[in-house]
């Protein structure tokens, strides 16, 4: 290289360092926002979890149940009736100088063919032994098949409810809105009692009902054993009248075995008899006749939370037709 080229390159490269170079904007990345993940609380049970940004745990489950009905007219003329039900149910609670404050909201989709209604199905609030709002009295309970009948009209109210606890034993009293009872007043108010707990392999529950507008009420007693591989139910009730708690006879008892075959199936034969059967043509006084129902109703677990049951019940009253009914259940619980 001669001295021309040299100093050529030397010239050109301090222009270029002599030379002002502006640089772009530098590009400052922002904070990310704090994220809050969901985390378990495991203080009211599985599946609970907090509310961002609260101390309110929740729980969210469900079913979707498939079923099918067979009785006489079981849909119009049709014997037979298929539907659908989907139900989600959210529960929330958090703890108080009271004690555990809850609250709870159901709702339920019942689907039968294109036709579907959703409704709210319960929705209350529990603190302290207090509840207020829509739930289901101690009448909704019944033996552990599907083949009794241990109530009538609609056990689901508007109430307030105090039901003290301590151990195995509860007591409690209730104050029910019966809309939809034997009543044809409106706005008919219930007085219910339960009484209820367990002692070893046997538990118990006793309630009454009373009837503030046709001023008639029922008593019902049930009970449950542990006995060999499985466990006997016991149950009867009785009406001073027509009534909203229970009306389907003067007198009832009832009683079944739910044989636990195996870990997975349930099998429940049941039987019962009613004094005094049904209403009479004015609907104002019981039946004179007596009537007889035998039933069987299988359980089973095909998987983790997803359950068949399939039910028959064979009634034979004194003043009417013999019938049959019964279903069939695919239900998925999560």
């Amino acid at each position: 290289m001669n001295i021309r080229m040299v100093l050529l390159t030397s010239a050109a490269a301090f222009a270029a360092a002599s030379s002002p170079v502006f640089a772009a904007d530098a590009i400052v990345a922002a904070d990310p926002e704090p994220v809050e993940y969901v985390r378990v609380c495991d203080a009211y049970g599985t599946g609970y979890f907090y509310i961002p940004g609260t101390e309110t745990c929740l729980k969210i489950n469900g079913y979707i149940r498939f079923q099918v009905d067979g009785a006489p007219d079981a849909k119009g003329t049709s014997d037979w009736n298929a539907k659908t039900r989907a139900q989600v149910q959210f529960t929330a609670k958090s703890d108080t100088e009271y004690g555990p404050l809850t609250g709870v909201i159901v709702f339920r989709n019942n689907g039968d063919n294109t036709s579907t209604s959703t409704i709210l199905d319960s929705a209350y609030i529990d603190v302290a032994g207090f509840r207020a709002g829509l739930f289901y009295s101690w009448w909704d309970d019944d033996l552990s098949g599907e083949t009794d009948v241990l109530s009538s009209y609609q056990t689901l109210h508007n109430s307030i409810r105090y039901q003290y606890e301590s151990g195995d034993f509860y007591a409690g009293i209730s104050v029910d809105e019966l809309e939809d009872g034997a009543s044809i007043e409106p706005n008919d108010v219930g007085i219910a009692l339960g009484v209820g707990g367990k002692a070893g392999a046997f538990s118990y529950q006793v309630i009454g009902g009373y009837d503030t507008d046709t001023e008639e009420g029922a008593i019902r007693a049930m009970g449950y054993a542990d006995i060999g591989p499985g466990t006997v139910g016991l149950a009867a009730a009785w009406a001073s009248g027509i009534n909203s708690y229970y009306d389907q006879s003067e007198w009832t008892v009832a009683a079944e075995y739910a044989l636990k075959a195996t870990d997975k199936l349930t099998i429940t034969p049941a039987a019962q008899y009613f004094v005094n059967y049904d209403h009479n043509a004015t609907n104002t006084d019981f039946g004179n006749g007596d009537a007889w129902a035998v039933g069987l109703t299988v359980d089973y677990q095909i998987v983790d939370n997803f359950y068949a049951k399939a039910t028959a019940t064979y009634t034979n009253p004194d003043d009417a037709n013999d019938v049959t009914t019964g279903f069939f259940r695919l239900q998925r619980a999560f």
